[in-house]
């Protein structure tokens, strides 16, 4: 059992090209330049998760030929992270369940702000359906879905549930819960706190691979939760020192420091150049700071594996 990392956008919060721009980055033909908002789906454990719901996250589906998610887990409550949350509707009609949003209780909060008519009760016809699992910085599980609970469409009522008589039911408005705490054996996934700007954050280990993105403080604490790893991904937006993101050389230093096998970059932005005078340019910022992991931009597209794990002991 492998966890398996794809990443669906690399950019930062305009993506890349920006709007409007004409540097060489933004007007480049190697698609590995072209970045969709950041956001990555993860096979864990039986699990396909994904992480963040922005703007692209229609497209991002799209192009992965993606059907269901057995959860969504958001880091944060910007924008770039949460805008496409709305499309989940498409999943709820194939997949006939609700989308199983896992986020902190601030996020949720903000989430009550930006989409208001996804928890009225009763719903607006077509609105989307969710169900909320409130986390903390502590580890969780995703439990399998509830076959016996679908959902189905009804035309001038929206989504309802269908009981085993043919009957149907509107959906219960008590849609938020506490995520599972894992049990003996069972995998789980682990929370990295950091902070973003002024903004407390979340990244995720699943495994030996560890999703960090949208933070440019990691507290000494939190690293000793990032030992072993096969893959981590850092976010950095440029070269000077920024509010809220690593700039290249601390993004580089704190991955000499955690000392993953690989190191990937996400959350690019136009700042840096094209994709392989980049790899140059992170080689050489290496050796001059001592860093001795491999560090490379990841891409939309690019897909990870961790090592060969042991099933848990049933």
């Amino acid at each position: 059992m492998k966890t398996r990392l794809t990443f669906l956008g690399t950019g930062t919060s305009q993506g890349v090209p920006i709007i409007g721009c004409t540097c060489a980055v933004c007007r480049s033909k190697d698609p590995r330049d072209n970045r969709l908002r950041s956001a990555v789906l993860v096979e864990f454990a039986g699990r396909t998760i994904l992480v963040d719901a922005g703007p692209d996250f229609r497209q991002q589906m799209l192009r992965e030929g993606v059907r269901h998610l057995d959860a969504i887990l958001l880091t944060h409550n910007h924008r770039d992270h949460t805008g496409g949350l709305d499309d989940v509707r498409s999943l709820n009609y194939i997949d006939r369940h609700a989308a199983e949003i896992y986020c902190e209780e601030n996020v949720l909060e903000d989430l009550k702000g930006e989409y208001p008519y996804a928890f009225q009760y009763p719903k607006y016809p077509g609105a989307p359906e969710w169900r909320i699992h409130l986390i903390e910085n502590k580890p969780f599980t995703i439990p399998p879905a509830d076959r016996d609970r679908e959902l189905q469409w009804v035309h001038d009522k929206g989504y309802c549930y269908r009981n085993a008589d043919g009957t149907t039911e509107p959906v219960s408005p008590d849609i938020i819960d506490r995520a599972v705490a894992p049990g003996e054996g069972e995998p789980a996934i682990l929370p990295i706190r950091g902070i973003h700007g002024q903004l407390p954050v979340l990244g995720f280990r699943f495994g030996d691979v560890a999703y960090i993105t949208d933070m440019n403080v990691l507290p000494d604490a939190e690293r000793n939760k990032l030992q072993g790893l096969e893959h981590v991904t850092l976010n950095t937006v440029g070269y000077h020192r920024h509010h809220s993101h690593f700039s290249l050389d601390e993004a580089l230093v704190l991955a000499g420091e955690i000392g993953a096998r690989h190191t990937w970059l996400t959350h690019l932005s136009h700042a840096f150049p094209c994709y392989d005078a980049f790899c140059e340019e992170i080689d050489r910022r290496c050796a001059e700071l001592g860093v001795r992991t491999v560090v490379r931009p990841a891409w939309d597209g690019l897909v990870i594996a961790g090592k060969e794990e042991p099933l848990p002991r049933r």
